[in-house]
């Protein structure tokens, strides 16, 4: 008989804990069955349901399970866990995320489910909140992680900072399992999906083109990104187009910045420095279509954006922080800059800009460096893995 899995997420926005629980609820053996439930996305945010559909899931959705904390909605989101809990009776309850890892993980301590795993994409200890409030959660986090069977990390640079650096757990409550994805599509037609992007935004053939993908938030500070393009756009004797690709709460606070620093922009595809696009779902399309992807968070997981760009072989530059080191090799698929260092990135950044020799050495095993290690098919077999041995360990 099928052993039940309740897999519980955040929320349904774009990003990758949205394809890794589906790819987890789609591609288990049939030794497992899994419903899938999550929250909404907010408004600022982009839907992923879409992945869902494209895969034949269909989730359950608690609306008031939202990224901001709520004490009403909270409460109501926790009993209607418990609710599914007591009517699903799952032996394994695997929780993915801040928001879901809290109530989820109440949820199934109290209705006595068996198997309790966790997984952080990323984490709260930095950047987000004030000192008490970040105190406040990683009290929650070691009392919860001491009532889990296993932790997941996705990447050997979180599990050290989660149990040597926050002290969330022991090193041997973790499992390191990395993000897993159908990374092919980035790596198949680059030369046409180049082609009609560069069409699209009205590229030049002289002109380096530089992105950076992912949520409008602070915590992604698109700030040192502006600041960097200026300082190229003052110091290279390339042309460049930036493009700013996702949406978010930051949008008008980086637009006003943009402003503030004299840098021509769009929210179209018209001609200028910078180019807002929002989110666009075909984003294989960007990959393909830029020089250079970049990433400038002051805390990070594992960034699927990186991951992505490497998989069409294009060259990355990014702050060291969170996983990223475990995702990009330093000086032979992309460059890493100190946290928030304006110099040591924008000077990262012209170099990059410069040297077109150096930027194609850099892109050439990205692919080698991502294929395997964050295929879909590594993240299910390992966690199926994890899975079994802790269901011998209960039988």
């Amino acid at each position: 008989m099928a052993k039940k899995v309740l897999r519980i997420l955040n929320r349904f926005n774009i990003g990758g804990p949205t394809s890794n629980a589906a790819y987890l609820s789609k591609y288990l053996s049939n030794d497992f069955e899994t419903k899938l439930i999550g929250g909404e996305k907010c408004d600022s945010e982009d839907s992923s349901e879409y992945i869902l559909r494209e895969m034949g899931i269909k989730p359950v959705i608690i609306k008031e399970m939202q990224r901001k904390i709520n004490p009403r909605k909270d409460l109501i989101a926790y009993k209607k866990i418990k609710q599914i809990i007591k009517e699903y009776k799952p032996d394994i309850v695997h929780t993915h995320a801040s928001k879901a890892g809290m109530l989820g993980r109440l949820a199934a301590i109290n209705m006595n489910v068996p198997i309790i795993i966790h997984t952080f994409h990323g984490h709260i200890f930095h950047s987000y909140f004030s000192t008490y409030k970040t105190k406040v959660f990683k009290e929650i986090e070691r009392k919860l992680a001491n009532r889990s069977s296993k932790i997941i990390a996705i990447s050997e640079r979180q599990q050290y900072e989660l149990s040597e650096v926050y002290k969330i757990a022991e090193k041997d409550k973790f499992s390191v399992i990395p993000l897993g994805f159908d990374l092919s599509k980035f790596h198949e037609n680059i030369d046409f999906k180049r082609k009609q992007f560069r069409k699209e935004y009205k590229i030049a053939d002289d002109e380096i083109a530089i992105a950076i993908v992912g949520r409008l938030a602070p915590i992604k500070n698109h700030k040192l990104f502006l600041e960097a393009i200026k300082f190229v756009v003052n110091n290279s004797s390339k042309k460049i187009r930036a493009f700013i690709v996702g949406d978010g709460e930051s949008r008008d606070e980086i637009i006003k910045k943009a402003e503030k620093l004299g840098l021509s922009y769009s929210l179209k595809k018209e001609r200028a420095t910078i180019n807002f696009t929002s989110w666009i779902i075909d984003v294989d399309s960007v990959y393909a279509g830029v020089d250079i992807v970049t990433l400038t968070s002051l805390n990070e997981g594992t960034p699927v954006s990186l991951i992505e760009a490497q998989a069409a072989n294009r060259p990355v530059l990014s702050t060291k922080v969170g996983g990223i080191e475990n995702v990009v090799i330093e000086e032979k698929t992309g460059l890493l800059a100190n946290s928030n260092d304006f110099p040591d990135y924008s000077n990262k950044l012209l170099e990059l800009v410069e040297n077109n020799e150096f930027r194609y050495e850099l892109s050439k095993q990205g692919w080698e460096n991502v294929k395997e290690r964050y295929s879909y098919e590594s993240l299910v077999r390992n966690t199926e893995s994890l899975y079994n041995e802790l269901l011998l360990q209960q039988s």
